[in-house]
């Protein structure tokens, strides 16, 4: 809005666009704090845009507008940037000019070098705190800090239908849930991290929209027909009006960094973002965040979760790659999980070795090539998809930070029938070898909320839909899931029962608890020392290198000066390294861990970090 006109008190009204190419009239119904609904004629601008212009109005009111194509119901605006009222209701007009920042000085997460290499702490807004907000989660901050995060990564906060859900629902992508607070409240949230030194991931879904309150197709050819996703047809990015569909996503994109202060955007799925035009839509995003970030003079990046193991994805676009500064890395998860747990089912079953991708391996020699390859399916015949996957990462020119290494997130999590974390799978002493090695290996690190305590709340899938069809195909199909896989079906939460969401949400007294007490000092010993030295956090793959024996069950990765030691197996055991061990920095269990000639003497299950040569000097 504009400064306002002195001799009326008046504010000119915002213009309102829509794009309807189809259409033959297209009417407003509009309404002013709550105010009788009135209807006004919309403008055809050409291109199949249509404006409204806002009468003068008292300063800035409540403006809550809908559209009516061709005499149908009012419908919500495809770019709304509201919905206070559901995604069923009318849209409602947000200034995004009215918060005040206090971030001036922020130069971008890590001092302005971006996100690359920075500890990620990935969280769900609706169950990291129990009142389920973002303003509730400012409380929270100073603990993140503590830890010795650089990037809180939100998942989605797109408008959804219902009180809850993990946000991959979505229907209204320019809008903030109400639940959580609205778009006011994501700008607070921004502002409240940049004044603590932490950076914001936002994660964003542009590769279908929810099943319930999704509107687009009365507005025009949003998707394709030609290109279904597991979750019903993609959107348009290579048919017909496919240039303004494109320019829906990315100007939503460009809203957050500009109008939210977001630093980075987690793009969901983007192997499901089927795009057969001569500029990918991923490289086109690429360049334009590109430009925004020169104009806006801090770091702004792009992370995608791809399915592909290709690493065109983080190719930059004028090397002929799709641009993304960095992706989620499946390949370290898998390898790290089957080794912590035995689990080799599903997806999980080439992580084990002895798979055609590595026939004679077994796990820790999977387990190794992941630490230093990046991927496991490197252009090798995976098991579980029926076809030959991925293609290789070369070490020497791709810098490791460029992938994401995790031991949990909300899909491996939340998509296991209990929803069960790595802390109720295996001992203490497993997950803080996990821990070690994703914590000081050559990636960039995320954290999943309450992994860095051990938490035994779990994290389940779960929906509030109001459709009474919807509501029990999610449910019936959540059982069949997993009824083929062995559990049944009275055991297998239920996404649309309350308590799903309720048991789902951290118990912060937990971190009272002696054991978690114990774990979180582990991960945040392990993320200082991190941060100390740069053997530890740089991203030269071709540097590190991995030592193990399968059959005692010890690895050792390489770090520079430093060695991340493993026992994994059932017996006390001294792992020989490579020299003459100097210190050992840290340890699991410190009382058991000794340094003996050539090697250091772990108990079983345990890790430790230890430097070469001299002793570290401390400041």
């Amino acid at each position: 809005m504009n400064t306002a006109d002195t001799d009326t008190k008046l504010l000119p009204g915002p213009e309102i666009t829509v794009w309807a190419p189809h259409a033959q009239q297209v009417e407003v119904e509009w309404s002013v704090d709550d105010s009788a609904a009135q209807r006004s004629s919309m403008e055809a601008k050409g291109d199949g845009w249509w404006r409204w212009q806002a009468p003068a109005m008292a300063a800035y009111p409540s403006l809550d507008y809908g559209f009516r194509i061709d005499g149908g119901p009012a419908t919500p605006d495809p770019r709304s940037p509201w919905q206070p009222h559901g995604v069923h209701a009318e849209s409602r007009f947000f200034d995004a000019g009215l918060h005040t920042w206090q971030d001036a000085t922020w130069a971008g997460p890590q001092q302005g070098e971006g996100v690359l290499g920075g500890v990620f702490y990935e969280l769900h807004v609706g169950t990291f705190t129990p009142e389920g907000t973002l303003d509730a989660a400012h409380h929270r901050l100073q603990h993140l800090v503590d830890l010795g995060v650089d990037v809180v990564e939100l998942m989605p906060v797109a408008s959804w239908p219902g009180r809850w859900n993990w946000g991959y629902d979505g229907v209204g992508p320019w809008a903030v849930d109400e639940e959580y607070g609205g778009p006011a409240a994501l700008q607070r949230f921004v502002d409240a991290c940049h004044r603590l030194g932490l950076g914001v991931c936002l994660d964003v879904v542009y590769n279908h929209l929810g099943p319930v309150g999704n509107y687009l197709s009365r507005f025009g050819p949003y998707f394709s027909e030609v290109h279904p996703t597991p979750w019903g047809n993609g959107f348009n990015l290579d048919g017909p009006d496919s240039l303004h569909v494109r320019r829906w996503i990315v100007d939503n994109a460009l809203r957050w960094f500009d109008d939210f202060h977001v630093d980075a955007l987690r793009l969901d799925a983007v192997h499901e973002l089927h795009d057969d035009s001569g500029h990918h839509l991923l490289a086109q995003l690429s360049d334009e965040v590109a430009a925004l970030s020169a104009r806006l003079g801090r770091p702004l990046d792009l992370v995608a979760e791809s399915d592909l193991n290709d690493p065109r994805t983080v190719t930059p676009t004028a090397d002929g790659g799709q641009g993304m500064d960095a992706q989620w890395d499946d390949d370290v998860h898998h390898a790290l999980h089957v080794t912590l747990t035995g689990e080799t089912q599903g997806y999980y079953g080439d992580f084990a070795g002895h798979c055609p991708a590595m026939p004679d391996a077994g796990p820790l020699a999977v387990l190794a090539k992941t630490l230093t390859r990046a991927f496991l399916h490197d252009g090798s015949w995976s098991s579980f998809r029926g076809a030959e996957w991925g293609a290789p990462v070369d070490r020497a020119r791709v810098d490791g930070r460029r992938f994401l290494a995790y031991l949990q997130t909300h899909d491996q999590v939340g998509n296991r029938a209990l929803g069960d974390r790595i802390s109720a799978l295996v001992t203490p002493g497993r997950q803080a070898i996990g821990a070690a090695l994703y914590l000081t290996g050559p990636f960039t690190p995320m954290v999943f909320m309450g992994e860095e305590w051990g938490a035994r709340t779990p994290f389940q899938f779960f929906t509030d839909f109001d459709d009474p069809a919807m509501k029990e195909a999610v449910t019936a199909g959540r059982r069949r899931e997993f009824e083929a896989h062995g559990w049944a079906a009275q055991d297998v939460p239920d996404p649309q029962d309350e308590q799903t969401f309720r048991r789902s949400q951290l118990n912060w007294a937990e971190l009272r608890g002696e054991g978690n007490a114990r774990m979180l000092a582990w991960y945040r010993d392990l993320i200082a020392l991190r941060r100390m030295e740069f053997d530890l956090n740089n991203g030269q793959l071709d540097s590190v290198a991995v030592e193990f024996d399968e059959d005692d069950g010890w690895l050792v990765m390489h770090r520079g000066a430093f060695r991340i030691v493993a026992n994994l197996g059932a017996s006390r055991w001294t792992v020989p390294l490579d020299g003459e061990p100097g210190q050992v920095v840290l340890a699991w269990e410190p009382e058991q861990t000794r340094l003996r000639g050539d090697g250091v003497h772990l108990p079983p299950f345990t890790a430790a970090v230890v430097h070469m040569g001299e002793p570290l000097r401390t400041p």
